[in-house]
């Protein structure tokens, strides 16, 4: 009987401190209200939208920020009663890869939207994003920055008759002037002569609709540097990866879209500490040449000597298991909830 009564005591003494424990963990989340904004896709499941640049995978990100923040919701964003709504809850973050939406025949700009309002947000304004997604206008911003970057020039079919009038030298690199994840990039990409040249520009015009841009081929190893910006005294943070590719039919390393898309290449850490800080210097003059905010992905290139070269951004990452998250792991040994939590609390504190 007494040891009836004695056990009793016990759990219901356990069951005080559980209590005690949860209550304490529940009082200690901090007081801060974040919405998760999307957008419909009425494609395919995580199919390319022009007007997202991070497809979140919001409920994995609602319960991770859940665990230290009070009220996290997903809103989905349908029309622009729905976008002046969110504005008039006036939340303390708006945690979200859209770009821009599409009312009434007009581009509503998300972050310049929320920024009139003073809302806090994550990633950079239309201004910056528009930099970085023409990869024409980025190379010169590079160029008036005295950023190394390779020589370029910008063409469309036929505007280029004759071997002679190609202002720079054979071989080339090729891709398109706008548009992410080395769309328009293949084994032809790489040009050593005229024909091949026309083929390929061809090719970009009739496949993804945009102008070419034709750039020296740099023969060295490829990297990408993620950025964190510390929001409250600017500073920046690199991480370097370097990005290995096999050798293609023709013997070339390019990270070219089927190889992105197949998840066919690797990264490893830059250990070279010299290569480490010059990759660190171009990817924050870069980051900062282009008006980035919060965080970013600068991808560089060596050439045959090894000088890296600015190749181009992304300043709204991926935020799922790409280059961005990828530098986060083997840089800072930061787990993917980390990653999260570290995105939202400079977001919070950027107002």
């Amino acid at each position: 009987m007494i040891l009836k009564d004695v056990t009793k005591t016990e759990i219901n003494a356990v069951d005080n401190i559980l209590s005690s424990k949860k209550n304490h963990i529940i009082s200690t989340k901090i007081n801060k209200t974040i919405e998760i904004v999307i957008v419909p896709n009425l494609g395919e499941v995580n199919s390319h939208q022009d007007n997202v640049g991070i497809i979140l995978e919001e409920r994995k990100i609602l319960q991770i920020l859940s665990k230290r923040y009070n009220n996290v919701s997903i809103t989905k964003i349908n029309s622009e009663k729905d976008l002046e709504a969110l504005v008039r809850r006036k939340p303390d973050l708006v945690f979200s890869g859209v770009k821009y939406f599409f009312f009434k025949d007009k581009n509503i700009w998300l972050n310049d939207y929320l920024e009139m309002f003073g809302i806090p947000y994550i990633a950079s304004s239309k201004a910056a994003l528009d930099n970085e997604s023409n990869k024409n206008r980025a190379k010169k911003i590079m160029q008036k920055n005295n950023i190394r970057t390779a020589d370029f020039f910008i063409t469309n079919p036929g505007e280029h008759l004759k071997e002679s009038s190609i202002p720079i030298k054979f071989p080339l690199f090729i891709k398109p002037v706008t548009g992410g994840d080395s769309r328009g990039v293949d084994k032809n990409s790489i040009v050593f002569n005229f024909k091949s040249f026309t083929a390929k520009v061809l090719d970009i015009k009739i496949n993804q609709n945009s102008p070419s841009l034709v750039e020296s081929y740099l023969s060295g190893k490829e990297y990408s540097v993620g950025i964190f910006e510390d929001s409250i005294d600017g500073t920046l943070r690199a991480m370097p990866i370097e990005i290995i590719v096999k050798k293609n039919i023709d013997g070339h390393c390019i990270l070219d879209f089927d190889v992105k898309k197949n998840d066919e290449e690797s990264v490893t850490i830059v250990s070279d500490v010299v290569i480490f800080d010059k990759l660190s210097k171009l990817a924050k003059d870069s980051f900062r040449a282009l008006g980035g905010k919060s965080l970013g992905r600068i991808d560089v290139k060596m050439d045959h000597l090894g000088i890296p070269h600015f190749i181009e951004a992304n300043l709204m990452p991926g935020l799922r298991k790409g280059y961005f998250y990828r530098s986060c792991v083997l840089n800072l040994d930061m787990s993917y909830d980390d990653m999260i939590f570290s995105i939202a609390s400079n977001g919070l504190s950027s107002h």
